[in-house]
């Protein structure tokens, strides 16, 4: 009980407080308040074959299942989230919205995937940025679906200039042979769920996905927190 007022205490001098719209959280809420989690605009693919994730790679490369959580737009409440998940420090953003994209994911056909592997950053951007952000939310989806995460089976060994901007065809030649394996015994037979925070052209998850199809007996799928 006294834990309880001394909690009760801290958080009124230091409000928990949403990152999407600001307002103080309840005791029953992280992160993201539960609003805000409604009003993001959920998409709902992962119950739909053939939908437009999946359709995005049809003819580049063979995934099996692909999703993304909600739809993305410019200066929406996603937008937000993920700008402060990727340049602010605000990891527990990944990890929140990945433990609800995992919370759905265990219903679906996701379920049969092996092990999970967030998009890699080349190491000089991580070591800029403090931290990969596809890893925190890799490790939501992870926790909640009892997957293991393996961040150490595929490097992003050549360093690429941002994709922003760039026309489709400069994306996928700006990520074209970035992705090398590195353990390919650990991959052999497995069944990956990769990971991303958002999906523009699917260039960098094409370019990633096709060095992990070259180890024998591999399938990829694929889940994002947001679509453009």
């Amino acid at each position: 009980m006294k834990v309880t007022y001394l909690q009760d205490f801290i958080n009124l001098l230091f409000p928990n407080i949403c990152e999407a719209c600001g307002t103080s959280l309840y005791k029953n809420e992280s992160t993201i308040c539960t609003r805000c989690l409604y009003h993001l605009p959920k998409t709902n693919f992962h119950t739909h074959a053939e939908n437009p994730v999946e359709t995005l790679f049809w003819g580049r490369i063979e995934i099996q299942l692909a999703t993304a959580f909600f739809f993305y737009a410019k200066e929406s409440l996603l937008q937000k989230l993920i700008h402060k998940l990727k340049y602010q420090g605000k990891k527990e953003i990944g990890y929140e919205l990945g433990m609800f994209l995992g919370g759905t994911l265990k219903n679906s056909d996701f379920i049969l995937v092996d092990l999970i592997i967030p998009i890699p950053l080349h190491y000089k951007k991580e070591k800029k940025r403090g931290y990969n952000q596809s890893e925190y939310i890799a490790a939501g989806i992870a926790k909640t679906m009892n997957k293991p995460i393996k961040s150490n089976i595929v490097e992003r060994h050549l360093a690429s200039s941002s994709q922003t901007s760039k026309s489709r065809y400069e994306r996928w030649k700006n990520v074209e042979n970035v992705f090398k394996v590195k353990n390919g015994a650990a991959l052999k037979g497995n069944h990956v769920l990769l990971v991303d925070d958002v999906l523009t052209t699917g260039a960098t998850i094409e370019a990633c996905a096709k060095e992990i199809l070259g180890v024998p007996e591999t399938k990829v799928s694929v889940a994002v927190l947001g679509v453009a």
